[in-house]
């Protein structure tokens, strides 16, 4: 190995490992700063001259790498359900990606407004982003890194609520998978419509969890245990089902299909039927809302239909109540019309 012949070069021998640092000593305070490139290649030029001229990043412990790592120790996380850790642990993990090694007292009010508008064709994504910002930033607050939370009152992105799928499309959708015997796509379907559950929820769903009428949920956002009556459709195609593991979506014999395969099956027919986005995006989350407007336009109850979804809140369920009663308000006094 040639040694450069530069100023201010050390080098060291350590267990037959050589190690170079940039020396200096100045009125006998000496500093010593590790080159890790190798010689004769321009990463250690670069090193050399970076240190020599003093902009060489000097190391921070306040790094988004650290606060992360401390978010995911704090209580605030561990006591998240399971699923809410999960969609956090994403975020954080693409936010590490980008951004791990950079100081989080730099970040400015205009980086988050960024993030966030990175991922505006997903505003969904876009609003959860900016979420887990503000979460982490109350963290460095909290360890005295920063004085305040830049994404405080950072408007979040609107692109409309997650809509019921009409009757129409859901057709189209069982009948483009009859086609193709498309059956995963075919069997989230059902599950997700027939239960009104999330589409992870219905993912980690088992034979056993079904007893023929009723398929036991824990859901994965609130933690809660329900037991969901399945309607006669869902009985009679969870019937011709074979069974090809523990799970009804079934990867092995004993582990479920992931989340994201799951929608990657349904993309696949979404995309086929022209509905993956602008004006006429439908998503899977929409089949938990379909479930309550069905329910609600059967006339059952708010109480009724939060049995089946879990819906913690009645907001929702309200929401779909409303719009039950309005078709029927509406039909009934069209049909008094004489002209």
């Amino acid at each position: 190995m040639k040694k450069p012949d530069l100023p201010y070069l050390e080098w060291k021998t350590v267990k037959g490992h050589q190690y170079c640092y940039f020396r200096l000593d100045r009125g006998g305070k000496v500093t010593r700063h590790r080159i890790k490139a190798p010689p004769d290649t321009p990463e250690f030029m670069q090193e050399y001259w970076a240190i020599r001229s003093g902009k060489r990043a000097k190391p921070v412990k306040t790094t988004w790498n650290a606060l992360i790592i401390a978010y995911y120790e704090s209580p605030e996380f561990k006591s998240k359900a399971r699923g809410t850790r999960e969609n956090y642990r994403r975020h954080c993990e693409a936010i590490r990606e980008k951004n791990g090694a950079k100081d989080v007292r730099l970040f400015r009010r205009k980086h988050a407004i960024a993030a966030r508008d990175a991922l505006s064709d997903t505003w969904s994504k876009a609003n959860e982003r900016l979420a887990v910002l503000s979460i982490l930033c109350k963290k460095a607050v909290d360890l005295e890194w920063i004085d305040r939370n830049p994404v405080s009152d950072i408007s979040k992105l609107t692109g409309g609520e997650y809509e019921a799928w009409p009757d129409a499309m859901l057709d189209a959708f069982v009948r483009y998978c009859e086609a193709r015997d498309l059956v995963t796509a075919r069997t989230v379907y059902e599950l997700c419509v027939g239960t009104g559950q999330r589409l992870g929820d219905c993912t980690k769903m088992t034979w056993d969890d079904f007893d023929g009428e009723y398929m036991a949920v824990v859901q994965e956002k609130t933690g809660e245990k329900i037991w969901v009556y399945c309607p006669p459709r869902l009985q009679a195609y969870l019937e011709t089902l074979p069974k090809a593991g523990r799970h009804i979506l079934a990867k092995n014999l004993t582990t479920p299909i992931g989340k994201r395969a799951a929608q990657a099956a349904v993309e696949e027919v979404r995309e086929a039927l022209g509905i993956m986005r602008g004006e006429a995006r439908l998503v899977p989350h929409g089949w938990r809302y379909t479930a309550a407007r069905l329910l609600a336009e059967a006339g059952c109850s708010d109480a009724d239909i939060q049995a089946v979804t879990g819906h913690k809140t009645l907001a929702m369920v309200q929401k779909y109540r409303r719009q039950a009663d309005q078709r029927k308000r509406s039909k009934r006094a069209q049909e008094k019309r004489t002209r």
